[in-house]
């Protein structure tokens, strides 16, 4: 019987139930029906267990020779004979039918209820919606994002609605903040842009998150420190690696998906200047002020993450960006292994090009500026398709923004064309009026992703 048969008289029930005012019974009746939906593996589990009952109490009849089985049988004869001679069948038999099934729905929802209690504390849902949705993210396709900072764990906060199957491969080249003292005095792998990307891939664990985020304002030597950051210093000193300590993070938090460094090793970015300076360390990049002609990392060609490897091998879709360019999406592809990967991936490959330019790092750059950038540090094309705003940001985003030296990055359609790239037009923006910042809404974002990775011209 054919789910929609089941949909079907699921709405005519609840119609009939509406005009009669019974709400509560309707609910009540459309959480059962939801049992019925294919692929949540519990029909299945039901009926094994029904069957297990019989074939139990069928093997205790043989293995007795049936002695009490046939008296028990004799007795409900009995039992059934004197209610007919009572009640007529046609009113007992019904009756006993219909009380038959209230008390199995009745155990059915008072058990389902007992589990929703128990894994979903909170009330907020019903566990045959849990199922559902563990169930959808769970066959969601494999992505993979590259990049760092805020635009990547921004990202991630939408993705996350559409599938659990995300690994996030993040720079370690950060050298600023709280990261870059605990990277100079402890020698640790910077943990910032790990522990934004572990914070927005928390599935419903709004304490610990904000926990994690929490910094300090006070106290000597944790002023300006994160908690999160110190919790990843403290597991990886524990558990002996930075990759151990982000599994074993993931864990407290509940996070839905994956965050890879792009390297264990520690990485500086150089980079040299259009008038022949050279600049160290990310943090000094974007302070230079001026063009960006070349980059690297010290040491050379580190070694990638064997994890993010097979990640990519099996990567369904791959999405680069959105962050800074130089600072925070180039840095994971200066590492060889991963650019091969991509190269050489069948995955579909979008870039999600910024908003805004960034000064001292992406002046007067265009589109087709970002994605030259991408080529010339790859050696060839690692994009299928570009993503790029629709529409400008208002004018009062557009003042604030110009007194920074910041303005939008202009689409050079026809030299993007010439790239062998595709435009993905849309409108993804979020204006934050309270906090003044313009950045990517990360459901909407996710969205435009994600249906432009279902077209079946994507290839």
């Amino acid at each position: 019987m054919s789910i929609s048969f089941w949909k079907s008289l699921l709405r005519q029930f609840q119609s009939s139930q509406e005009n009669s005012g019974s709400r509560h019974s309707s609910r009540q009746v459309n959480r059962w029906f939801k049992w019925m939906s294919p692929g949540i593996l519990v029909k299945r589990w039901l009926l094994i267990s029904a069957t297990g009952v019989i074939l139990t109490v069928l093997g205790l009849a043989i293995w007795v020779k049936l002695t009490p089985i046939n008296r028990l049988i004799e007795l409900i004869g009995q039992i059934l004979g004197s209610i007919t001679y009572l009640l007529p069948s046609y009113i007992s038999g019904p009756l006993a039918f219909l009380i038959g099934l209230f008390l199995i729905f009745w155990g059915q929802s008072r058990t389902m209820g007992t589990i929703t209690e128990a894994l979903n504390p909170d009330g907020d849902r019903e566990l045959v919606d849990l199922l559902l949705d563990n169930r959808r993210l769970n066959r969601g396709p494999k992505i993979i994002t590259i990049g760092g900072g805020t635009g990547l764990s921004n990202l991630l906060r939408g993705l996350k609605q559409y599938s659990s199957n995300i690994t996030a491969i993040v720079t370690v080249a950060d050298d600023g903040g709280s990261s870059g003292r605990l990277r100079r005095e402890i020698g640790m792998l910077p943990p910032g842009d790990i522990r934004n990307c572990l914070a927005a891939l928390a599935d419903e664990e709004k304490l610990l998150t904000e926990l994690f985020q929490y910094r300090f304002q006070a106290g000597d030597g944790l002023t300006g420190h994160s908690f999160g950051n110190l919790f990843l210093t403290a597991m990886t000193e524990i558990t002996g690696d930075l990759e151990r300590a982000i599994a074993a993070s993931s864990k407290v938090l509940a996070v839905r998906g994956k965050v890879l460094p792009s390297t264990l090793t520690q990485v500086s970015l150089w980079a040299e200047l259009t008038d022949g300076r050279m600049i160290q360390g990310e943090s000094n990049i974007t302070q230079a002020g001026g063009p960006i002609q070349k980059i690297g990392c010290t040491p050379d060609n580190p070694p990638a993450l064997p994890a993010v490897l097979k990640a990519l091998e099996e990567a369904d879709y791959i999405i680069i960006g959105p962050g800074s360019l130089y600072t925070s999406v180039i840095p994971n592809l200066l590492v060889p292994e991963i650019r091969k990967a991509i190269i050489n991936s069948q995955a579909p490959r979008i870039y999600i090009c910024n908003i805004m330019t960034e000064p001292g790092e992406t002046d007067g750059y265009t589109v087709a500026d970002h994605l030259r950038a991408l080529d010339r540090v790859c050696g060839q094309r690692i994009y299928d398709a570009v993503l790029v705003q629709r529409q400008p940001p208002s004018d009062e985003f557009l003042k604030n923004y110009a007194q920074e030296k910041s303005h939008p990055v202009f689409l050079d359609r026809e030299d993007v064309k010439n790239l062998g790239c595709r435009v993905v037009l849309a409108n993804v923006i979020e204006e934050d009026r309270i906090k003044g910042y313009l950045r990517h809404d990360p459901y909407r974002l996710a969205r435009v992703l994600l249906r432009w990775y279902n077209k079946p011209s994507k290839h």
